[in-house]
C-alpha cells in the first residue's frame, strides 16, 4: 500500500510518534481518492469538510485552468482583478441582505481573525472603549492567536496559552439548558461585550454539538439589544452543509460579520472571505490612514482561488445542487436511523448532510486513543472518517451515492462490533 513513512513533512493534527505514516493519494474524483498503488478510500469527511460537489468538479476545474492562462497573483492593495470584483458582487447578491462589504484572506482561521480585528477596530474607530469577546464553551474557531482566543481552552491551544486574550465563555445550549446560556450571553452583552462570535446550529471540532434556530435567533436578538455585534462563523456550516446555502438563513438572521471559506472554492483552491455589514466598514473610512483597516496576506484575492469561487457558485445556480443536498439528507437520515436505538452508541443526532453519534466506550474526549483505532479500521476497509474522540462524523460531498452511504454506515456497524460497548 501507498504509506510514505521516511518524509520531512509534518502533518497537521498528528502524533507522528503514534501516526508515522500517511497514505499517498495520487487521484481524486467524485467522492474518491485512489492511492499511488490502487487503493481507493471513499472520502466520508469532505477531506476536512471542505469538498461540496465532490473531488475535481469538472466546471470547476475548467475555470482554474482558463484563469492561469491569463493571471496568477497580484498585488491586491491599489491592485484589482475581475475575478475578485465578481466574486464580490456575486456574494453580495446570494448571501443575507445587509451583508455589503467583502474582506478577502486565504483560510477559516484569518477570515476569523479579520472578523475580530474588524469588530475591535469598529468600536475603537467610533470611540468606544468595548473589547470584550464573548464565544460558546467548546468553540472552535481556527488555530492562529486570536482564533484559538476565542476557541475553547483545550489540548488544541494549552501550550501557548499565555499569547491568548481572555474570553467570556457562554455554555453550550444543551437541549433543557438553553436559557442558561441565553442569560449568561445577555449578562456579557449588557456589561458592554464588543462581540458575540457562534458557529451558528452546530458546533464542529467541538464534538458536533448540534443547537436549534431558535436558539440561534434568540442569541441575535439579545446581541441586537445591546449592540454588540454577531460574528457568524460560517467556514464549515456555509454552502450547502446544514441543510440551506447557509446556516444562518434557518434562524432567519442576518450576521453582523459572517466568515466563510472551506466551500467556497468547493474546496478546490483556498480561498476565504469575511463579510460585514455597512456600517463596520464606515467605521474604518475616515481621511485619517490611521482609520485604514491594517490586514493582509499575501495572497489576498487570488485570482485562481476566485475563479474556482465563481465556478463553485454557478454551480450551486445552474446545476441540480440543491436538489443534490436535499437528498442526501434524506440518505443520511435514513441510514442513521438504524442507529437511534442501538445501545452501542449514544446522542444519534442530524443537521442537514451531517451526521454524528457517539460510541459508548471507556474513553471520552479528544484525545482518547479509541478516535485512532477507528482511523485505522475505517482506512483498513477504504473509508476516510477521521472520528472526534469516540464521536464518528459523516460529512460526505453532495455528489456521494446511497450505496457509497451504505458501505460507510457498514463500516460503522463493523466498528462498533469490534470497539463498541
Amino acid at each position: 500500500m501507498s504509506i510514505v513513512t521516511d518524509s520531512p513533512v509534518w502533518r497537521p493534527f498528528t502524533q507522528h510518534a503514534l501516526q508515522p505514516g500517511a497514505y499517498k493519494i495520487a487521484h481524486a474524483e467524485g467522492a474518491w481518492l485512489t492511492a499511488e498503488d490502487g487503493t481507493r478510500f471513499l472520502d466520508a469527511i469532505s477531506s476536512w469538510w471542505v469538498i461540496t460537489h465532490g473531488h475535481r468538479r469538472p466546471e470547476i476545474m475548467a475555470a482554474i485552468r482558463k484563469q492561469t492562462e491569463t493571471l496568477d497573483q497580484i498585488i491586491f492593495a491599489g491592485f484589482t482583478h475581475e475575478p475578485a470584483e465578481a466574486l464580490a458582487r456575486r456574494l453580495v447578491d446570494i448571501t443575507q441582505p445587509g451583508l455589503d462589504y467583502v474582506f478577502y484572506s486565504d483560510s477559516g482561521s484569518t477570515s476569523v481573525e479579520v472578523a475580530i480585528k474588524m469588530a475591535l477596530g469598529y468600536w475603537r474607530h467610533r470611540g468606544e472603549t468595548r473589547a470584550r469577546v464573548i464565544a460558546l464553551e467548546h468553540a472552535y474557531h481556527g488555530d492562529t492567536v486570536g482564533t484559538m482566543s476565542a476557541g475553547a481552552r483545550s489540548v488544541f491551544n494549552a501550550p501557548y496559552e499565555p499569547l491568548l486574550f481572555d474570553v467570556a465563555r457562554a455554555p453550550f445550549p444543551h437541549a433543557g439548558a438553553e436559557q442558561e446560556t441565553l442569560d449568561a450571553l445577555e449578562k456579557f452583552c449588557r456589561e458592554g461585550a464588543a462581540a458575540f462570535i457562534v458557529e451558528p446550529l452546530i458546533l464542529g471540532a467541538g464534538g458536533m454539538l448540534i443547537y436549534s434556530a431558535q436558539v440561534l435567533r434568540e442569541m441575535k436578538r439579545i446581541c441586537e439589544t445591546y449592540g454588540t455585534l454577531f460574528i457568524a462563523d460560517e467556514v464549515m456550516t456555509g454552502f450547502g452543509r446544514t441543510g440551506t446555502l447557509f446556516a444562518c438563513e434557518q434562524a432567519g438572521i442576518v450576521p453582523d460579520i459572517a466568515c466563510y471559506s472551506k466551500g467556497l472554492t468547493g474546496g478546490a483552491a483556498p480561498l476565504a472571505v469575511t463579510m460585514c455589514k455597512r456600517e463596520i466598514y464606515d467605521a474604518h473610512y475616515a481621511p485619517d490612514r490611521a482609520r485604514a483597516f491594517f490586514h493582509s496576506s499575501s495572497y489576498t484575492a487570488n485570482p485562481i482561488g476566485c475563479a474556482a469561487a465563481l465556478a463553485n457558485l454557478e454551480v450551486w445556480e445552474k446545476t441540480d445542487a440543491r436538489a443534490r443536498v436535499a437528498n442526501l439528507c434524506a440518505m443520511q437520515a435514513e441510514r442513521a436511523a438504524r442507529f437511534a436505538q442501538d445501545s452501542r452508541f449514544s446522542s444519534v443526532r442530524q443537521l442537514g448532510t451531517i451526521v454524528a453519534l457517539d460510541m459508548k466506550v471507556a474513553q471520552s474526549g479528544y484525545l482518547a486513543t479509541i478516535s485512532l483505532d477507528l482511523m485505522r479500521f475505517f482506512n483498513a476497509r477504504g473509508l476516510l472518517l477521521r472520528p472526534l474522540g469516540p464521536t464518528i462524523y459523516v460529512l460526505p460531498p453532495y455528489c456521494v451515492t446511497g450505496e457509497e452511504l451504505d458501505l460507510v454506515y457498514a463500516g460503522i456497524d463493523a466498528a462498533a462490533r469490534q470497539f463498541g460497548g
